[in-house]
């Protein structure tokens, strides 16, 4: 996983309940679909597939309030 990245997301009832888009490599990238979502000790993970059809794994830290991103 990255070590730090940049995530847009909506925030309803609580922060990070779903990703809408994050940064990869300088660039912007918009979430088509959540997959998957589930709890990990950590805090969330996320999969999710981008407009430009790729498919990556979104965690939130929810100690250090940071994510992480990785393609898959």
């Amino acid at each position: 996983m990255d070590d730090v990245a940049r995530v847009e997301c909506y925030s309803g009832h609580q922060y990070a309940e779903r990703p809408v888009a994050f940064y990869w490599q300088g660039q912007r990238l918009e979430v088509q679909s959540v997959q998957a979502t589930w709890r990990i000790p950590e805090g969330r993970r996320f999969r999710v597939r981008t407009v430009g059809d790729q498919v990556f794994e979104l965690v939130y830290l929810e100690d250090s309030g940071q994510w992480q991103v990785q393609p898959v």
